[in-house]
């Protein structure tokens, strides 16, 4: 049996090429020849009772490749404001810490991860050179697990090589990160399940410096702080199986999916559910999160009352796959997010929030939808064309004024669009002044006293979006969209923007029309309200 086990490890595992970034332009991913790569893969078998290891009962050496330890890195309660910068919320008992089984994967190679455990945590640790070795690769395979860990992210890579640099001179939104030491595919046909925590930030010991009074800290260098339940401090890759069938969720009582670097995603199905940021590539101004293909649905539940779907704190790229991004319902937040510039190569890209961010660059059209006050989340959407066909469905989970659309699929012509059977109608091509041209103020922001509105140089088009893919099944009729539909929250707060029937300022008044003219690659529609 095990050695079956074993064979069908190595046939998945040679599939599972990786693919990098090698240009910002291209769509299909690089294909690696190193299948020697995937070999001797090691099994681990996860239970509340006993964890396996090649069906063997895990070993608790510290020099084994894979052992079990009670030594969670999780933020303590009852600490002094000389610890740490969490609060009563960010802080775990050692009882509950102690509960959990951490299994530390130590030694380079491919790991099977199945089963489920209640308490636990894999952790990834190649030692403190494994950053600059260019051998200390970890490959994850999910076939089927189900983590949850309370008190810090469910899986971590602590060290593993990092193909990336932090050079912000020669940083580009064009990245190669094949060589990445922290990489995960989920398995075809399987359903994997993290349901994480995060910790918060931690002084290093002997590094606090306070002021004259001894009653606040002025500097402390940071001993750990993973703000996500799948956290990497290194560049990391994901990807899907063959067929492309596997499916990731993630459940974040903060973030969903953090590298401290680079993250590219190259196929599976992720759906994240998080408290905050869904996904966060955290180095300033030099992060770049990637998006080569796949399914990325994201919602920010609003747990921590904010959160962007996407926040890159460098570049967002999407070359390819379908991204569906819900950012929380009630702050200032963006669908897509990036200090850097979003730049859209390809895929599908459906993303809802209150704010806009930059869309620095796009080589296929897309529309963005500025919406006159806030709308409630869980109503139908419809896009129609000019014969009356249906070309868009969509559902958002969460309250938003701000929708933008992008697809290969979006083509010239005269849309109109509905709200659960209600006409809507809007103007196009205007955005506020003293904002750059693809930027929107923060809700609460808007001020309209001597702000002057301006003609953007743009306008938009869509197609019927036939043979995409609904997140959560894989076979689509035409004419439909991926649909976001989950349990309904109510949040209702308007977001400080103007309510029907609101005139711009210095006397002009928006022509609004119930057809949305779409023309070319970058296309705003504002104030859009019910037609009625």
């Amino acid at each position: 049996m095990l050695k079956l086990l074993k064979k069908l490890v190595i046939v998945l595992c040679i599939s599972f090429a990786l693919p990098g970034c090698t240009s910002v332009n291209e769509k299909e991913p690089v294909h690696s020849d190193d299948t020697q790569l995937f070999t001797d893969a090691i099994v681990i078998e996860l239970s509340d009772e006993i964890i396996k290891v090649d069906q063997k009962e895990i070993s608790t050496d510290e020099s084994s490749a894979v052992y079990l330890a009670h030594d969670i890195v999780y933020y303590e309660a009852g600490k002094d404001f000389t610890y740490g910068e969490g609060g009563a919320a960010d802080a775990h008992s050692k009882e509950e810490a102690d509960l959990h089984a951490v299994v530390h994967i130590s030694k380079p190679g491919t790991y099977v991860l199945s089963g489920k455990i209640s308490s636990g945590q894999i952790a990834v640790d190649l030692g403190e050179d494994a950053q600059d070795d260019p051998q200390a690769v970890v490959n994850l395979i999910l076939n089927g697990v189900d983590i949850t860990c309370t008190v810090a992210p469910a899986v971590i890579f602590y060290q593993v090589y990092e193909c990336g640099t932090v050079d912000e001179e020669s940083a580009s939104a064009i990245v190669d990160t094949s060589k990445a030491g922290a990489n995960v595919m989920i398995a075809d046909d399987t359903v994997n399940t993290v349901n994480g925590s995060y910790v918060a930030r931690i002084y290093k010991p002997g590094s606090v410096e306070l002021n004259e009074d001894q009653t606040e800290v002025l500097d402390a260098k940071k001993l750990h702080k993973y703000d996500a339940a799948f956290y990497s401090k290194q560049s990391m890759n994901l990807f899907g199986g063959t067929e492309g069938t596997g499916v990731l969720k993630i459940n974040a009582e903060n973030e969903g999916l953090d590298s401290e670097l680079h993250l590219t995603i190259n196929g599976g199905n992720i759906y994240i559910d998080s408290g905050n940021d869904g996904i966060n590539t955290n180095e300033d101004n030099i992060s770049v999160t990637t998006m080569n293909g796949g399914l990325l649905n994201i919602t920010v539940n609003g747990s921590t009352g904010e959160g962007d779907g996407i926040d890159s704190n460098g570049w967002l790229v999407i070359n390819d796959g379908t991204v569906v991004a819900s950012a929380c319902g009630f702050s200032a937040d963006a669908g897509i997010d990036s200090d850097k510039g979003i730049i859209i190569n390809g895929g599908i890209v459906v993303a809802y929030g209150n704010m806009l961010d930059t869309i620095a660059e796009s080589q296929q059209n897309y529309a963005v939808f500025s919406f006159s006050s806030t709308q409630q989340g869980s109503q139908a959407y419809l896009l129609k064309d000019s014969s009356d066909k249906s070309i868009l469905e969509c559902t958002p989970v969460n309250d938003f004024s701000i929708m933008i659309v992008s697809s290969d699929k979006l083509t010239n012509g005269t849309y109109t669009l509905w709200q659960d059977g209600v006409q809507l109608s809007g103007s196009k091509g205007q955005m506020m002044g003293n904002f750059e041209i693809g930027m929107m103020p923060k809700p609460g922001d808007m001020e309209f006293s001597e702000r002057e509105w301006l003609e953007d140089e743009s306008t938009n088009r869509m197609e019927n979006f036939e043979g995409m893919k609904r997140p959560g099944d894989h076979e689509f009729s035409e004419g439909e969209f991926p649909n976001t539909e989950m349990p309904e929250r109510n949040f209702s707060q308007n977001m400080g923007r103007p309510q029907p029937g609101h005139n711009p300022p210095g006397g002009m008044n928006l022509q609004l029309s119930t057809e949305f003219v779409i023309d070319d690659i970058v296309n705003y529609f504002i104030n859009v309200q019910s037609a009625s």
